[in-house]
């Protein structure tokens, strides 16, 4: 089978959800993958922001296997020695006291959700059950997780959306002053917008937001999907700015690739959640938590998140040298290995170019390029794209 088959094929009996790349991908090592020709390509979204350790790392790989051979899947009726592993890893190097886990980042934001209103709830405020959410955010797909979306074009054709949002702009604090209301539960956003165009707070502005949830009582939760484990140069976005939130949700690297997502809270607010009040059936098995956790060990073994802060901090400034020779380049930003370069012109054409040089890239809100590789990058991987993309600008200015 060729991969012009493949693509046939699959075109054929999928539903038409993605404007997919004219690449077939069957293999992945370390920060590279190939395609069914044989051609390797650098990957610098790595799943979009998922693959932290690369692909096929060998010590989760092992991890996996071995599980395989032992224990799939009994539901969360029956306690199981990796989930409590990783619920126990995960909270002795987080803020958080409990965890709940699912299967996807979109999952872990509804349980966050719900857990907020029926904290309110159970305290006989049954009328504090609004979120406030930011404008460029993104939440997930799901019903509630889009209608906690501040991006329209997210929500197109699905009115109506669910009640209990509102929205103020990202790094407004007084817009989030005026909007705090008596029926506000809680405060919602990501630390580093993601999806919305790699969008950093200024330095004061999430310590003011935690102020203002604290004189209105009312509960801070930080959306780390696309921002958590190591991908900012910490372990959590949370930690570069002197607070910590009430919940936090997880997913994306959180399995390096298998699917897993996890809600996180302080004991006061997780206490709201008793026997029966949530639940999943496929949440935390013990095949992907023992990857997970082998993920979460690796990290610390390896000083990951180390590594990741100094591959981010010399990425970015190669990529404003980049700007510095190239009109285009309106701006670069980010943390660690999310990194943005906003540009002043559509920014397909440079990700196709770039695709057709032999590297993965991504762009968002049509001039975003989002850079997200593998937190295991070294500077000659980035120093091959960066000679990319001066290259590839070249040609577009022209």
């Amino acid at each position: 089978m060729t991969s012009q088959d493949l693509k046939n094929k699959a075109d054929a009996v999928m539903m038409q959800t993605y404007a997919r790349f004219p690449v077939v991908l069957v293999k992945g090592k370390g920060c590279d993958v190939w395609d069914m020709e044989g051609r390797v390509y650098k990957d610098f979204i790595a799943g979009i922001a998922v693959c932290n350790l690369g692909h096929a790392h060998p010590v989760v790989s092992e991890a996996l296997q071995k599980q395989a051979g032992s224990l799939w899947h009994v539901s969360n009726l029956y306690y199981t020695i990796p989930q409590t592993a990783l619920a126990e890893w995960l909270t002795g190097h987080s803020f958080a006291d409990r965890v709940f886990f699912c299967n996807s980042g979109a999952e872990a934001n509804e349980a966050a959700i719900k857990l907020c209103r029926k904290y309110f709830h159970d305290r006989g405020e049954k009328e504090r059950f609004r979120v406030i959410s930011m404008t460029q955010s993104f939440h997930g797909r799901t019903m509630a997780a889009l209608s906690a979306t501040g991006q329209d074009k997210i929500k197109q054709g699905f009115d109506p959306v669910l009640d209990g949002f509102d929205f103020v702009a990202f790094d407004d604090m007084d817009a989030l002053k005026q909007k705090m209301a008596s029926s506000t539960a809680a405060v919602m956003l990501e630390p580093v917008q993601g999806e919305g165009g790699v969008r950093c707070p200024s330095p004061d502005y999430l310590k003011t937001v935690r102020n203002i949830c604290d004189d209105n009582g009312t509960l801070l939760v930080f959306d780390e999907i696309q921002t958590g484990m190591g991908r900012t140069g910490k372990l959590f976005a949370y930690e570069h700015f002197g607070i910590v939130p009430d919940v936090m949700t997880l997913a994306k690297a959180l399995g390096n690739g298998l699917p897993i997502g996890a809600m996180l809270a302080r004991e006061e607010v997780a206490s709201a959640f008793s026997p029966g009040s949530h639940a999943t059936t496929f949440g935390g098995t013990p095949i992907v938590t023992s990857a997970a956790l082998a993920v979460v060990k690796t990290m610390e073994v390896e000083k990951i998140v180390t590594h990741a802060a100094q591959m981010g901090a010399y990425f970015t400034n190669k990529l404003k040298s980049l700007q510095e020779k190239h009109a285009v380049i309106e701006d670069v930003r980010g943390y660690g290995l999310l990194i943005g370069m906003e540009l002043n012109i559509n920014g397909d054409a440079v990700v196709k170019a770039c695709l057709a040089e032999g590297f993965l890239i991504n762009c968002i809100q049509d001039a975003i390029l989002r850079f997200a590789p593998p937190l295991i990058i070294e500077k000659t991987d980035i120093d091959m794209l960066v000679d990319c993309l001066d290259n590839v600008l070249k040609e577009t200015a022209n």
